[in-house]
């Protein structure tokens, strides 16, 4: 596989790990007890930290690349296994 194909394919892991990881750990202000911003929808979050959300993606989608990686080097489940499947 080409540097550049691995790169993209570890591009799409990190954002679907993205959008996975955003929704841990935050608390609204409600749930914190403190008062809402005029205007601000009451299921928004108090604060966010985005290193740390930033850091958990990285850490998880290269975890998740890596195994990509080492199946498609040793071939564990292949096209054909998948063929093999039905679902109905």
């Amino acid at each position: 596989m080409p540097w550049y194909s691995a790169l993209a394919i570890y591009f799409l892991f990190w954002v679907f790990t993205l959008f996975l990881v955003l929704p841990y750990g935050v608390k609204t202000s409600a749930e914190l007890g403190e008062a809402e911003v005029p205007g601000q929808a009451p299921s928004a979050p108090h604060s966010v930290s985005m290193p740390r959300k930033l850091l958990w993606t990285t850490l998880i989608s290269a975890l998740l690349f890596g195994l990509f990686w080492l199946n498609w080097e040793f071939g564990w489940i292949t096209r054909a296994d998948l063929e093999t499947v039905t679902l109905f």
